[in-house]
């Protein structure tokens, strides 16, 4: 007796401790009003859904420099199958294109995870220096995400039209192109427009 007692509080207290941190592993969706970008590539284009709730000063900074026209023409300049396409921040030359603001809080451990199909902010070794490059993860990425030990990459947002655009940009030839020795698409992959849906 005494032991199924112990196994309903268990049970119980894990129920209420679950309803109440809730489940890090699935993520609330983001709101039904939630900010939607859509990106025009040389590809071809995808929609991605931003978690202003998870992620608010990422995303403002984000849909600042869409709205600032500063994505338009820029390329994705460093694509690694199965893994990541990051783009935002050089031209078509590969010439790099200068932020337009200061580097921002890094927001990752904010819930969301760098799993296939999101979007995050690039940045350097540094934990706090993302500005305006940005990459879609190819792949489910769990290297990137933050550790207790290591900062990690923050997402804030997913691809929610356009999945199909974004594999076969994963999926082009590569090699050195500019100032970068591998990983750069030999025919630029462009975006052509940004543009908030809402």
């Amino acid at each position: 007796m005494k032991r199924c007692v112990l196994a309903l509080t268990l049970a119980l207290t894990s129920t209420l401790t679950s309803a109440i941190v809730g489940d890090e592993s699935t993520p609330l969706a983001p709101p039904a009003d939630a900010p939607r970008v859509r990106f025009d590539t040389s590809m071809g284009s995808f929609v991605v859904r931003l978690d202003k709730e998870r992620a608010p000063l990422t995303v403002e900074n984000f849909l600042q420099y869409v709205r600032d026209g500063h994505y338009a023409g820029t390329v994705f300049h460093r694509i690694i199958d199965n893994f990541v396409a990051q783009g935002g921040g050089y031209t078509a030359e590969y010439k790099l294109k200068q932020p337009l603001r200061a580097e921002i809080v890094n927001e990752a451990g904010n819930g969301l995870t760098n799993r296939r199909g999101t979007i995050a902010m690039a940045r350097t070794g540094t934990p706090h220096s993302a500005n305006c490059q940005f990459y879609l993860n190819l792949a489910d990425n769990p290297d990137l995400d933050p550790l207790p030990t290591r900062w990690g990459y923050a997402v804030f947002g997913e691809v929610v039209e356009g999945m199909d655009v974004v594999d076969r940009i994963g999926h082009v030839a590569t090699g050195a192109a500019g100032e970068f020795t591998k990983d750069a698409p030999l025919k630029a992959i462009v975006i052509e427009k940004a543009q908030v849906l809402q």
